[in-house]
């Protein structure tokens, strides 16, 4: 019989936030050629949240880090690092996670993002369960974050009916030896789908000129159908490996926490799994897609409303642009 794997490190408190200005459906149809029905059809979204003309990323990263940080009984002091997912920081340089530490009031700790689009919150937390696994760092905080209504062409209705802002945030720390903690976790890219989900422009390949602006070249363009099979297959399949390095069934997992593209592509990494959509944190109707905000806005929310309880077991989920995904199993 495998031994069961002994979880170095574990999650010591989750935050989230969102935006208080909410743009539904209804809202959409006033600005682009869309309609309720075709986007819930599609995408399973009915509504999403949008920051503030004054408000960054780093602000709402702040606010789910306090929320994440009380949860654990920590303040910014006990922090070791400090790793930010997000494609979408206050400026291009420097990274969205020091503004981060300077508005928390942190000691001078390592503080850096990491660029994995939707992905990036679970490649933040497999760094982080690294070095607090190696004894490096006692307590490291993560956070997902992403103001991407900045991103967006906002009459391109392929893609501004899908994204929303938000931000989630998690402190890692030891495992206290009661069997709660990261499992395990998987990260995968396959770089063949650059160009499927990209910003082409504001890079050292494409400068910004006054053409590029005029074609929106610095806003979000996707191939909706190679994202959508990628993302079935993949996350299916990470899930899959996540449990296997943990030795696991998919009967262990009491729940599912998937990214919240499209309401459609959960629906099929259910089958695929063959864990019953009933076992899945489903939020995206009020969220839309916050890329690497999405999976702890809806953990978060899951365990704030209790049906996320210490001891489950939780496997989560997620690919980004690169194309870049990952999933990791933790036992709450």
């Amino acid at each position: 019989m495998v031994p069961e794997l002994v979880p170095q490190s574990r999650i010591l408190g989750i935050g989230a936030y969102a935006p208080a200005r909410v743009l539904t459906n209804a809202d959409l149809e006033k600005m682009v050629e869309t309609s309720d029905a075709w986007i819930t059809e599609r995408t399973g979204i009915k509504e999403r949240h949008i920051a503030r003309e004054d408000e960054t990323a780093s602000d709402m990263a702040l606010v789910a880090a306090r929320r994440a940080l009380e949860i654990a009984g920590l303040s910014p002091s006990d922090l070791d690092m400090i790793i930010v997912g997000t494609i979408s920081g206050d400026v291009p340089m420097p990274a969205c996670a020091a503004y981060l530490q300077r508005k928390l009031g942190a000691r001078p700790i390592p503080s850096f993002d990491v660029s994995a689009a939707c992905a990036g919150f679970l490649y933040a937390m497999s760094i982080a369960d690294q070095f607090v696994r190696s004894g490096a760092h006692k307590h490291v905080l993560i956070v997902g974050v992403e103001l991407l209504s900045r991103l967006i062409d906002w009459e391109d209705r392929t893609t501004c009916v899908l994204f929303g802002d938000g931000a989630g945030a998690a402190v890692i720390g030891p495992a206290s030896g009661d069997g709660r903690g990261i499992l395990s976790t998987r990260l995968y890219t396959d770089a063949n789908l650059t160009e499927s989900l990209c910003i082409p422009a504001g890079g050292s390949r494409e400068r910004l000129t006054t053409e590029s602006l005029q074609k929106k070249r610095d806003k979000v363009q996707m191939v909706g159908k190679d994202i959508f099979k990628a993302a079935v297959k993949s996350m299916s399949q990470a899930s899959r490996d996540a449990l296997e390095a943990a030795n696991m069934s998919t009967d262990s997992v009491r729940w599912v926490v998937p990214h919240q593209a499209n309401l459609r592509i959960i629906t099929q990494i259910a089958e695929r799994l063959d864990i019953p959509l009933e076992r899945f944190v489903i939020n995206i109707e009020r969220y839309g897609n916050t890329s690497s905000a999405s999976i702890p806005l809806a953990l978060d929310e899951a365990f704030r409303d209790g049906r996320i309880k210490p001891g489950d077991t939780v496997l989560m989920c997620a690919l980004g642009a690169g194309v870049s995904w990952g999933s990791a199993l933790v036992r709450m």
